[in-house]
């Protein structure tokens, strides 16, 4: 009898995403057991216990995924179960901690999609905003546009203090440069836009942190992205499905992205991470980087 495919699905929350728990079997695991509570210091004990009870050929067939609500505690957590696994006994993993990791890649890679196909440029170069840029999908994509060459600033409603501070802790963890920005205000908002060449709406669910005035001071705007899909919409002028809509009351040439058109390339990028998990000949170790590089390979199909 062939073994199962098991995935194994950590968290540091009190209950792992049904959400997650679906695009799991969807992907073909046929056991999907979640663990709650689980934090940095549990996952080398529960990564040996994963591989070391299937032999080198059941590993083949199992996997491990990180779930939670922090951006950072996941890449560690991913980290320390790597580093765990000892050969032959290598099974797949990936993080993607509330989805921020997919949901910021296909965001990042959309906004590229739409530079190219609107202004024929990269994000090389461009300033950043990311407002509700201390959160999981903020941070990620504050990260992803860095490493694409872009100068990226996080924006928090609670001012530059509680921003530059976010900024650093992930710019050192990941490596790159990030800047913060205050977002407490609208005068402090519209200061941080007004020369933006890209902003990235990433605040919480039914907040509107750009409305159509805050639009008008944004001179050099290119691409605008919104990922909140409860009204209303957190760039004004900016709907769930638009994907390089002209956006009224920007600057001519301004396009949105909505959070439909980011979430469909979003569960994509999901839903193929875990096939190649599930299905892979050869055990992989998937972060919001090779979220990035799969969500791109999407955009790139749905522009051809």
């Amino acid at each position: 009898m062939d073994r199962p495919y098991i995935l194994h699905m950590f968290t540091p929350g009190k209950q792992m995403s049904p959400f997650d728990i679906n695009m799991a079997a969807d992907a073909g695991y046929q056991l999907v057991v979640p663990y709650a509570d689980v934090g940095l210091d549990a996952i080398r004990n529960l990564t040996q216990d994963t591989i070391f009870s299937r032999g080198p050929k059941g590993v083949s067939r199992t996997g491990i995924f990180i779930g939670g609500r922090d951006a950072l505690l996941a890449a560690d957590m991913l980290a320390r179960a790597q580093e765990s696994m000892v050969k032959p006994f290598i099974v797949s993993l990936m993080a993607d901690p509330s989805g921020a990791y997919t949901t910021a890649a296909a965001m990042v890679a959309c906004v590229e999609g739409q530079l190219m196909q609107q202004h024929g440029c990269k994000l090389d170069g461009l300033r950043v905003v990311v407002l509700g840029g201390t959160g999981p999908v903020g941070r990620i994509a504050g990260v992803l546009a860095a490493l694409a060459g872009a100068q990226v600033q996080l924006s928090s409603r609670n001012g530059i203090d509680a921003a530059e501070e976010a900024a650093q802790e992930t710019a050192q963890r990941f490596g790159v440069t990030l800047h913060g920005v205050s977002g407490g205000d609208r005068a402090a908002i519209r200061t941080s836009v007004a020369d933006a060449d890209v902003i990235l709406a990433c605040a919480a669910a039914g907040v509107q942190v750009l409305n159509k005035d805050d639009l008008g001071v944004a001179t050099a705007l290119r691409v605008a992205a919104d990922v909140n899909a409860v009204p209303p919409e957190g760039i004004a002028g900016v709907g769930v499905m638009d994907d390089g809509k002209p956006i009224e009351g920007a600057r001519e040439g301004a396009v949105g992205i909505g959070a439909l058109a980011i979430g469909n390339v979003k569960y994509q990028t999901q839903h193929r991470l875990l096939v190649q998990m599930c299905q892979g000949e050869k055990p992989s170790v998937l972060s919001f980087a090779e979220a990035f590089e799969k969500a791109r390979e999407i955009v790139a199909e749905k522009h051809d």
